[in-house]
């Protein structure tokens, strides 16, 4: 029976089929009997409104007409519920209670869903690759100081395999996140990037791969570019765009501060952006040409200047919660400025002024407070030749994106190319201007 490919993420907001099941026997307080574990499935069950019995049945027919053996199966099962439930103690042993399991959810296909829910392709996988691939990330878990030795993990990597091998690969690889987690396995920052990998190809809820994985992170560093979007300053500064905000600047920085992307150690968010504002506190930029670039990346949502501040005041108080944060979460870590990609700086302002004569009909908050194009162009060349460069592209992209400048496909992809060079992630530039592309 092959497994029927799915969107999970547009369906489950974590965790789905017998490794959520396994995951709520094992955060149970203590032993668990046969009733109380079928109510626990019950629950599995009901995720996604109710489409969770398919992955839950799913999942279990997998197992009962695979050849994995009954003891592989019970080393997987007592491994993954931290020996919560073992369903030999309760008159019966698993392949027994993925029978019961399956009388209550058979295998089945789904039913017609609302359109939102397909909004995502199911992922198309080749099988082999992937039982290559979870089948390595096993071992690279087995081979770390004798993780699975211990009862009731020993013996886990080899049945693993026999599951990936003989019954399914998704379902191993889920497994074998749940074994990580309750045995409390470290993994290091790149195997969790192939991990991540993995959860992307096979369409995840991010949820399912980070939620209580221990992962070995690298030292804080602003120069390494992990972030998938923007970061930094102009990251920031989106989060007030608008004409008004529902929630106070202090925390609307709080939260940004604390922004970390999945695959970054955390403290990266605060530490990219007190980076960009140290640049700015310690150049040559005036002060007024640093309240203009925010007034406009930030489209006037907070405005400083009625708020009482200048540009420098500002990023005092937005350095301040960097290391308020950075003190939490990363307590060791010394603020230190890395050295500006000044080669780049020409091509920036290249850039820049190609697109000027776009700009110059556009306005910034044209009701309140009007930024034009053009005064704001002046700006962001300043921070490009005085602060950094990537900063100063950063804004760029930003600016096209508040004015709305329509793009040629060239020019679309001469920006992403110049954010390649700099590092920047996969979505920075296709997250803000995508939409203004002009396609012949």
């Amino acid at each position: 029976m092959a497994r029927q490919r799915e969107a999970y993420g547009a369906f489950y907001e974590g965790d789905f089929g017998l490794s959520a099941l396994a995951a709520r026997l094992h955060a149970s307080s203590g032993p668990v009997d046969s009733p109380a574990a079928l109510l626990l499935a019950a629950d599995v069950a009901g995720l996604g409104a109710g489409e969770g019995a398919v992955e839950l049945g799913t999942d279990v027919r997998l197992l009962l007409d695979s050849g994995v053996p009954d003891e592989a199966l019970r080393t997987v099962w007592r491994a993954v519920t931290g020996g919560r439930f073992d369903p030999a103690e309760h008159g019966t042993d698993v392949r027994g209670w993925l029978s019961r399991l399956a009388e209550r959810y058979p295998a089945r296909v789904r039913e017609a869903r609302p359109r939102h829910w397909s909004l995502l392709p199911p992922p198309v996988v080749d099988e082999a690759d992937l039982r290559e691939e979870v089948v390595a990330e096993i071992r690279a878990s087995a081979a770390e100081g004798g993780a699975f030795t211990d009862p009731p993990f020993a013996g886990l990597p080899g049945a693993l395999e026999t599951i990936a091998g003989e019954a399914d690969a998704d379902l191993a690889l889920r497994l074998y996140l749940r074994a990580v987690k309750a045995r409390r396995v470290t993994v290091g920052k790149p195997q969790f990037d192939r991990l991540a990998a993995l959860d992307e190809r096979l369409a995840y809820p991010g949820p399912l791969l980070y939620d209580d994985l221990d992962v070995r992170w690298p030292p804080v560093d602003p120069a390494r570019r992990d972030a998938e979007g923007d970061f930094g300053l102009t990251e920031l500064a989106a989060r007030f765009a608008g004409p008004w905000h529902e929630d106070v600047p202090r925390r609307v920085l709080e939260r940004a501060v604390a922004a970390d992307e999945a695959g970054q150690t955390p403290g990266s968010a605060a530490a990219a952006l007190l980076q960009d504002a140290l640049r700015l506190l310690e150049s040559s930029v005036p002060t007024g040409t640093i309240t203009t670039v925010w007034g406009a990346a930030s489209e006037r949502g907070y405005d400083i200047e009625r708020a009482g501040l200048d540009g420098r005041t500002w990023l005092r108080a937005v350095a301040a919660a960097c290391r308020d944060h950075l003190a939490l979460v990363a307590p060791s870590y010394e603020p230190f400025t890395t050295p500006v990609r000044a080669e780049l700086a020409d091509t920036v302002l290249d850039a820049l002024w190609e697109a000027t004569p776009e700009l110059a009909g556009r306005t910034v908050g044209p009701h309140a407070h009007p930024l034009p194009g053009p005064v704001v162009a002046e700006a962001v060349a300043r921070v490009v030749t005085e602060a950094d460069p990537d900063l100063g592209f950063r804004l760029f992209v930003r600016l096209l994106a508040v004015l709305a400048v329509p793009l040629t496909e060239e020019r679309y992809v001469g920006i992403r190319t110049l954010a390649e060079r700099f590092g920047h992630g996969t979505w920075h530039v296709s997250e803000a201007l995508e939409f203004l592309v002009l396609h012949e």
